[in-house]
Formats: C-alpha cells, structure tokens, sequence
C-alpha cells in the first residue's frame, strides 16, 4: 500500500459519543419539569375546548342567520327605523353617563384639593400657580419701573399741557 505523506493526512475524526452525550446533558437542563408539563397541557386542553365552542358559536350563528333571513328581509321596514332610534338613545344615554361620571371625577378632585388632601396632580396646579404669580409680579415690577419713564417723556413731548 502506498505511504501517506504526514501532510496530507486526515485531521482525527471528533469523539461522537462526547458530543453526543454533551448534547444530551443539554437537552436534559432545558427539559420542563412535572408543573411545567401540567401547566402546558392544560393550557392546551382550554384552547382546544375554547376553540371548539368558538367553532360551534360562529356555526350555529350562521345557520341562524340563513334560517331567519326571510322573515328578516320581510319585516326589514320596521327593522332599520327602530334599530336607529334606538342606536340614537342608547349612546345619548351612555354620553350622558360618561358625562356625569367625568364630572363627579373632576368636583370629587377639586373637593379634595380644597381640602387639603393633595390628590394626584395638585403638585402640578400649585406649581403654574407660582409660576402665574411671578410672573404677574415681574409685569408689575416692569411697569412700575418703565411707566414713569413713558410719563415723562409725554410731558416732554407736550410741555404746556
């Protein structure tokens, strides 16, 4: 047989069943525990049950909506008025409340500002309070300072008068 030459020989073949067993040793630290299987099967039994019934709503609501569609097409007339008037009141109705309920939200904070009892954002209020303040009183400053300055120069511009 003929002689290999030392620089053309195959670099050795990786232990197999090292890799394999490190592989192995992996997969087992990454396997779920008992509560872990039991919480994914039972996640999966509820979502197949959830999918089911859904399947069995949207049927059933379609073959009623087949069923019932003459008498639908027939008595669409008194349908469609009745449907907008009442589509009508019910959301004045619910505007109404979510009027009333934004309006007892707003008196029950300031009721609690006046009060004393900080609610939340009453930081914020007192802060463009000052803020307000020291500015009314630097305008008021400057007009002091500057107003007599105008004066004069009217009386300058007019001296008889």
């Amino acid at each position: 047989m003929a002689e290999r030459n030392p620089s053309q020989q195959r670099a050795p073949r990786p232990n197999l069943t090292a890799t394999a067993s490190t592989f192995l040793r992996k997969i087992q630290a990454h396997a779920p525990n008992s509560t872990q299987l039991l919480g994914f099967l039972t996640l999966f039994i509820s979502a197949s049950i959830l999918l089911i019934l859904t399947g069995l709503s949207v049927t059933s609501a379609i073959l009623g909506f087949i069923c019932f569609m003459p008498l639908i097409l027939i008595s669409s007339p008194i349908w469609f008025p009745l449907g907008t008037v009442l589509f009508v009141a019910i959301a004045g109705f619910l505007s109404a409340c979510g009027f009333v309920v934004v309006a007892v939200a707003g008196l029950s904070w300031i009721f609690r500002y006046y009060r004393g009892m900080h609610p939340p954002g009453s930081d914020r209020i007192d802060y463009a309070r000052s803020r307000i303040y020291d500015t009314a009183s630097h305008v008021k400053d400057y007009a002091m300072e500057y107003g007599g300055y105008l004066q004069s120069k009217v009386k300058d511009a007019a001296p008889g008068a």
